[in-house]
């Protein structure tokens, strides 16, 4: 009798399985349209070899990712990357924000923030949580995984709250840039630092780039006096001035503005543009170029539970970047 009840259950078990398999593959096999989906903080890989474009996205403590040839029309999700609770030992990660797909050298790489609840010790009085949030990075040898991290910390020092990394090359040298997140120092910054040459450590201290309050759209938040940093990203423009796209609080909610290093170089200097790319409660934008050679920008609006992807065409004039026009159906 044990023996037919275990039977059994092995049986139950094995049809549970392969009707989760089947659902799995109905979802990879589904096509979105990219109006369609409920999404933020999302970034697009065009990898060359297959002419496919890659988004990726948070999901809960993984990162979900769809497929497309034209940018419109979306095949999935799959999950390309889950973490383990305990990734990080003893702290545990509740959820994963803002993922980035990079290729370099051969290898693929994920960008991505883990967010946690472990408090550090100095905490301010009425102020947010101050607690261990940071940026690390994943290596894998496809654009879809499996994916694998290079320690069990955050690639940037644990003891600074950091967010949203990208990647940056510049003389052959890999750097990070980043966000130095808000709540721990009240004025958010942007910050850079150079990576061995397989990405699997930083080199060096981190160094600031600017703070929040030097773009003159940035509004100053009323409860806390703050200014936030979020979702920097680098583009080499065509005149060789490289532009940072990076998001902040403006006069109309979530704000995406422009900082222009005319000297073509990471370290700047860094000026801001007066007049913020998008001002319509939407950020957190990336710039990448369509294989037709068109520039493209995607970013989240309205910065809510609503939130969805909003494709833009870009222009490069030579002094700034600008909307052509949105994307559509």
């Amino acid at each position: 009798m044990k023996k037919f009840i275990f039977t059994i259950l092995i049986l139950i078990n094995c049809s549970v399985m392969i009707e989760l398999k089947a659902q799995t593959s109905v979802q990879a096999d589904k096509i979105v349209k990219l109006a369609d989906m409920h999404w933020r903080d999302m970034c697009i890989y065009p990898d060359p070899t297959t002419k496919t474009y890659y988004i990726v996205g948070p999901g809960w403590r993984g990162v979900k990712c769809y497929s497309s040839k034209d940018l419109l029309n979306w095949k999935g999700p799959i999950t390309i990357y889950d973490a383990p609770k305990d990734i990080w030992g003893e702290i545990p990660i509740v959820s994963i924000w803002a993922p980035e797909l990079h290729a370099y050298k051969g290898k693929y790489y994920l960008f991505l923030t883990f967010d946690t609840q472990h408090k550090f010790s100095e905490q301010w009085r009425d102020w947010l949580p101050r607690v261990t949030r940071g940026s690390q990075i994943m290596v894998g040898d496809t654009p879809t995984g499996p994916f694998k991290p290079f320690q069990n910390h955050a690639t940037l020092p644990v003891d600074m709250m950091t967010l949203d990394g990208t990647l940056w090359s510049e003389d052959g040298i890999p750097y990070m840039v980043f966000c130095h997140e808000w709540v721990q120092i009240t004025n958010g910054s942007i910050c850079y630092v150079q990576l061995k040459d397989d990405l699997s450590e930083i080199v060096g201290e981190p160094k600031t780039l600017f703070y929040g309050n030097e773009a003159p759209w940035s509004k100053m938040g009323k409860q806390y006096g703050n200014n936030v940093t979020d979702g920097c990203f680098l583009y080499k423009g065509k005149t060789g001035k490289l532009y940072m796209i990076w998001a902040s609080g403006g006069t109309g909610g979530y704000t995406e503005g422009i900082a222009i290093s005319e000297s073509g170089k990471l370290a700047g200097p860094w000026t801001q543009q007066a007049e913020p790319l998008y001002k319509d409660d939407g950020g957190h934008g990336m710039v990448f170029t369509s294989f037709e050679g068109k520039l493209m920008m995607i970013l989240h609006a309205p910065n809510n539970r609503n939130s969805r992807p909003r494709l833009f065409e870009m222009e490069d004039t030579g002094n700034t970047l600008r909307i052509v026009k949105e994307v559509k159906e």
